[in-house]
């Protein structure tokens, strides 16, 4: 079994949208995938999907009769969001701590929405801080533009 976050559907709606953006790239027409078809539709490798699951990010991964891995949609969907986490900047541990709550169940609601609502507000403080280096580099580049115009113009 797969984790997924079993949030009311009002919960989960917003999120469903964003993640419906990231399917354009899946296999379609498919109910199972093996780790090549996902490590390429996610550009992990499989050596890291090994690893999600030996860390319980990517816990029970269904196997074939031969033991090989068949991931589901769900799983996807779980991996869109693990990589939209990563590329927030979350730890590995929290979200390792974030999928042990979602497996824990609906009694979880609460510490889950701290734990993202912390991520926040440190993605939101990282976001201030780019958006002042990018003032500097537009001052920067606009005074070297106007050196070199002006230079160009003597």
């Amino acid at each position: 079994m797969t984790v997924v976050d079993s949030a009311p559907v009002a919960l989960t709606v917003p999120a469903c949208t964003v993640l419906d953006r990231a399917r354009h790239n899946r296999p379609s027409g498919r109910e199972r995938y093996t780790i090549s078809e996902v490590a390429q539709y996610t550009g992990l490798t499989a050596h890291t999907l090994r690893w999600y699951e030996r860390i319980g990010l990517m816990p029970c991964v269904d196997r074939s009769h031969t033991g090989q891995r068949r991931y589901t949609d769900r799983d996807l969907d779980w991996l869109d969001l693990v990589g939209r986490l990563r590329l927030t900047g979350m730890p590995v541990a929290d979200m390792v701590r974030y999928a042990e709550l979602v497996r824990e169940g609906n009694h979880t609601f609460a510490e889950r929405e701290r734990l993202l609502s912390a991520h926040r507000d440190d993605v939101r403080k990282r976001i201030a801080d780019l958006q002042g280096t990018l003032s500097v580099l537009d001052y920067k580049i606009d005074l070297y533009a106007d050196a070199r115009r002006a230079s160009e113009g003597a």
